[in-house]
């Protein structure tokens, strides 16, 4: 693997990598934002891909901090949506720095997120990737309706990533090189994170996540709702096929996932709600 070392030293550098568009509201963006600024460790990049036009209140709201903070932002712009892993993968390459961090814009990082995942790479310079636990919150991040933990090392990681996703896709730091070399992002419905998960553990990439929730993410009955239906399966299954040719998974693994997903979607929402917040994620 083209593996590149990220220099000792506590004041090492990293990049931050959001992609925005235009179904995301201006509170909950600038509640992100203030979160980046906030952290015990900040980025000395941020790099946020506009992927197709925003509403102008977003923009307002990035007009702002562009302004406070000229020299951090890094913005892309795209003219049309061409959806999240290339919105991603173009992001990527623009980051200047071997560290990236994965961000989703109506999330919110808790002020030690950077500060942590930094001193796991300062421990461990063979470390390509390492994600940690989430609160999952309604309406505001005091409200936590649960938590999602994942396998902590390496072994356990690449076996869990089989059937379910091994790291909270938000969380994610990753040294891009890595990133690279495994291929980058690419388009997979619903599975973008998931399949460059894959290609990197195919790679080799050695694996990590931190037992502690480092980042408040943001649920509610919208995410239930787009996450059933006959039609939200159908999507699925493409993107667990797509990684089913990659030859990670077994057939065993992709039926196994299936049958589970089929019954999850179908169920109505109250109870799906019910099942994500005390089965799937606990």
């Amino acid at each position: 693997m083209d593996r590149k070392e990220v220099p000792k030293g506590k004041n090492n550098k990293f990049s931050v990598l959001m992609s925005l568009y235009i179904s995301e509201k201006a509170e909950y963006f600038e509640l992100c934002l203030k979160s980046l600024m906030w952290q015990t460790v900040k980025p000395d990049e941020i790099v946020i891909v506009k992927d197709g036009p925003i509403t102008d209140e977003v923009a307002q709201v990035l007009q702002r901090y562009v302004v406070k903070y000229p020299e951090l932002f890094h913005i892309v712009s795209f003219s049309k949506n061409y959806g999240l892993g290339y919105a991603l993968a173009e992001g990527v390459k623009v980051c200047k720095n071997e560290l990236i961090a994965r961000m989703d814009t109506d999330d919110v990082a808790r002020r030690d997120r950077f500060e942590k995942q930094l001193a796991m790479f300062e421990k461990d310079s063979k470390l390509d990737i390492c994600g940690s636990y989430i609160y999952e919150f309604e309406e505001n991040p005091a409200n936590i309706v649960a938590r999602r933990k994942v396998p902590l090392v390496d072994k356990e990681i690449k076996r869990y990533q089989k059937r379910r996703d091994a790291f909270n896709h938000v969380t994610v730091m990753f040294k891009k090189s890595v990133v690279l070399s495994a291929g980058n992002y690419q388009t997979c419905l619903l599975m973008e994170d998931s399949l460059l998960w894959v290609h990197m553990m195919q790679k080799g990439a050695n694996c990590k996540n931190i037992a502690e929730p480092l980042v408040f993410v943001r649920i509610g009955s919208d995410m239930y709702k787009r996450r059933g239906g006959f039609s939200y399966f159908l999507k699925y299954r493409n993107g667990r096929r797509q990684i089913l040719k990659t030859g990670y998974i077994s057939r065993w693994d992709y039926y196994y996932t299936l049958a589970v997903q089929i019954c999850v979607s179908l169920i109505p929402c109250r109870i799906r709600g019910w099942v994500f917040k005390n089965i799937l994620h606990h």
